[in-house]
């Protein structure tokens, strides 16, 4: 894995949300959390390299997201599929999804929440923005179908402060 310019990070935007899933983790390399986003975005905005993640406030990770001002998002060859899939339905309230997982934490090097060694693309991101989802302002009648509890995400936009990965994602 190499470092990449945050600037330059070439990504299938569609395709590695839709199919190839991150791990989000929160929190610091003693107290952390993680769970499997689908949901998302990798940008531009306010003059910078960004990601957007959504995350319900039922999540164990939402807590982690709210108390820690950083996090990473981890992605990873379709070999870890079944890996990925256990860390978003199962939590860490429950259970050590580390352990289960078999990934290796490794600490970041510019943010406080650790990444996974098996990554083939790792965002160190700082949070710069948050807002509720307001179902008020869904414009197609299928959103609503996602939410039959009402527990609405939170949305987290966070500055890519360091981004590091395989040969295909270097501009």
């Amino acid at each position: 894995m190499e470092e990449i310019d945050p600037r330059t990070l070439q990504v299938k935007s569609a395709g590695i949300w839709l199919k190839q899933w991150f791990v989000l983790t929160s929190g610091t390399f003693e107290d952390f959390n993680a769970m499997t986003v689908g949901w998302g975005s990798i940008g531009g905005i306010w003059g910078r390299p960004f990601v957007q993640v959504v995350v319900r406030p039922g999540r164990h990770t939402f807590q982690y997201l709210e108390k820690y001002p950083t996090f990473t998002l981890c992605a990873f060859s379709a070999n870890y599929k079944n890996t990925l899939m256990m860390m978003g339905t199962k939590s860490g309230r429950d259970c050590d999804k580390l352990a289960e997982s078999g990934l290796t934490i490794v600490a970041s090097k510019v943010v406080d929440a650790p990444f996974y060694r098996e990554a083939e693309l790792v965002l160190e991101c700082r949070k710069t923005y948050w807002q509720d989802m307001n179902p008020g302002n869904f414009l197609s009648g299928y959103i609503e179908g996602n939410y039959p509890d009402k527990d609405y995400h939170r949305i987290y936009f966070g500055e890519i402060m360091r981004a590091a990965g395989e040969a295909a994602y270097r501009g």
